[in-house]
């Protein structure tokens, strides 16, 4: 059985395999029909760093490999509480709505939140050094609650981009969920991401710090990136430059700006936030190209949402892209959309003998190392708790590339 036919495709109809190519004159055989493709492709990759680990000297291996996301658990406890006050609505059906995701139970892992604390630890003066270099004008214990804050807020805009974004997609599940327009419809589901985006907002503005509002505020991103997504030309689709801005703008641009105004709270040189910034970016960005080939070689119950939604949806990501590459002659079936069923099966059949599944995963795994060299790259430090948070945060790049839902 094929990694297609796991996706519930059927491969009777299968187009026959395509003729080499020619390149400059010689040829190149099609790639290899056999090979899974699927999980496996996803390697683990550990980063030994020579520069990293000798600020690592005296922290023990247990130390270094601790779950990132134990190291947050009580303050993502507490963010998740002040979540469901801060989402609380008048009206009883506009309530359950916005209150959908971030119930118990339904929250899922808080990735975002988790991400800004431990860069929020990962960037911490002592407060005597802050106190002399008078980078820092409130307490430590204030400066915390507002990098919280900014975790809050990043996470109110995700979920108001999930409930928007469910609505176009006409998906039915998210997280393992049925998704909220499923349940309430699309009117409900719109107004609940409207609600949220308002509470967000709401937030931001009591920060009281002028460029970390301006930062969060490119939230509109958000709607760039989806724009994009939806209004593309012929040209545009086949690009992957414009593909990877479409994924920063989508993606990668929430994430990137709340790590540097985490820093920027902190009072940080322009330098570090954009280290913290640049961590956020390339995170995002190995993030989403891991989903899009996971899109291919995920399953519905794995993934908790429908596999092989994009195509489906005629969007083309990185793996089809890489495959166009390969093969040209996919460009006719990309142009001629995706209304027909058999012209999905053909793109897939073309993606099965491509590279496009390792490609895009190897382009992951670029992003993912960039992202653990801006972490590698902040000032030095001997402080326990920093150097911790450092190395999970090396650790949630690992993660990321080795996903399976």
């Amino acid at each position: 059985m094929s990694w297609l036919t796991g996706c519930g495709l059927s491969r009777a109809a299968a187009p026959p395999p395509p003729p080499p190519l020619s390149w400059g004159g010689s040829s190149c055989p099609a790639p290899p029909t056999s090979g899974a493709r699927g999980a496996a492709y996803v390697g683990s990759r550990w980063l030994h760093d020579a520069q990293y680990q000798a600020l690592q000297d005296g922290a023990s291996r247990d130390q270094q490999r601790q779950d990132p996301f134990e190291l947050v658990a009580d303050e993502l406890s507490l963010l998740s509480n002040r979540l469901r006050s801060m989402v609380a609505a008048e009206v009883p059906k506009l309530a359950s709505a916005t209150e959908y995701y971030f119930k118990v139970g339904a929250e899922g892992k808080r990735f975002r939140p988790t991400v800004l604390l431990l860069m929020a630890s990962a960037l911490k003066f002592p407060l005597s050094e802050s106190t002399e270099l008078g980078v820092l004008s409130i307490s430590a214990d204030k400066l915390r609650t507002r990098q919280q804050n900014i975790a809050e807020i990043t996470e109110m805009i995700h979920v108001a981009s999930l409930l928007h974004d469910d609505v176009l997609d006409d998906a039915y599940a998210r997280g393992g969920v049925s998704s909220l327009n499923l349940i309430m419809g699309n009117k409900v589901s719109v107004l609940a991401g409207d609600f949220l985006l308002s509470r967000a907002f709401a937030a931001l503005g009591a920060l009281g710090n002028n460029e970390s509002v301006s930062l969060m505020a490119t939230a509109i991103h958000l709607v760039t990136g989806e724009t994009m997504q939806v209004s593309t030309s012929r040209e545009q689709r086949r690009s992957m430059e414009y593909y990877l801005q479409k994924t920063y703008h989508k993606t990668a641009s929430l994430i990137s700006n709340s790590c540097k105004a985490v820093a920027v709270l902190a009072g940080h040189t322009a330098d570090v936030s954009m280290r913290a910034y640049e961590y956020g970016r390339n995170l995002g960005l190995a993030f989403q190209l891991i989903d899009d080939v996971l899109d291919f070689t995920g399953t519905s119950a794995s993934l908790g949402k429908g596999s092989l939604s994009d195509i489906r949806h005629g969007i083309i990501t990185a793996p089809i892209l890489y495959a166009m590459q390969e093969f040209p002659q996919l460009h006719d079936v990309i142009d001629r959309g995706f209304d027909n069923p058999e012209n999905v099966e053909i793109v897939l059949d073309y993606l099965e003998r491509s590279r496009g599944i390792e490609r895009a995963t190897e382009l992951a795994r670029e992003h993912a190392n960039l992202a653990s060299k801006a972490i590698e790259s902040l000032p030095d430090s001997d402080d326990k708790d920093v150097l911790t948070s450092r190395r999970a945060l090396i650790d949630i790049t690992d993660r990321v590339i080795t996903r399976t839902k």
